[in-house]
């Protein structure tokens, strides 16, 4: 690993297009030996996770992390539900948002720290309508053919 370097193992795109982000934790995770051998193969997908508050804490469902190949007999299921590793004062702040209507918890991207520790970018969230989708659409392509004019 090199030095204050994020190495991101995997991205939500999909959150930003059907979301909008209120606030933005970094959390760690529980993970098993497996597991972090996967992630760092890049083995992720966060297309259909989304978290949730029990007993004070944090855990994050549907995140799949596929089996190490290399793993013979002590492999991990793909998808189960994995504690997340933050502070009582951001879990409050999470739980107090939560309560509100229309709020959920998702995780934006999944990276390896500078220490080497798997860390998840989760957000709290609130839906986008069809005719908010379709201005973060066209505002996308105003942007897109600006850059494309900037090349010549």
């Amino acid at each position: 690993m090199t030095e204050d370097k994020e190495i991101t193992v995997a991205k939500n795109r999909r959150a930003a297009f059907e979301f909008y982000f209120l606030e933005t934790f970094v959390a760690g995770m529980v993970l098993s030996g497996t597991e972090i051998k996967s992630v760092r193969d890049h083995l992720v997908q966060l297309q259909d996770a989304y978290g949730v508050v029990q007993n004070e804490e944090v855990w994050i469902r549907n995140l799949s992390i596929e089996a190490y190949k290399r793993a013979a007999f002590f492999n991990h299921s793909a998808r189960h539900d994995r504690k997340l590793l933050l502070n009582r004062n951001e879990i409050k702040k999470i739980v107090g948002k939560l309560k509100d209507k229309g709020i959920t918890l998702i995780p934006v991207r999944m990276f390896i720290s500078s220490g080497g520790y798997a860390k998840l970018e989760i957000a709290l969230a609130k839906g986008k309508k069809t005719y908010d989708k379709r201005e973060t659409i066209k505002e996308r392509e105003v942007n897109r053919d600006l850059d494309r004019r900037k090349m010549r």
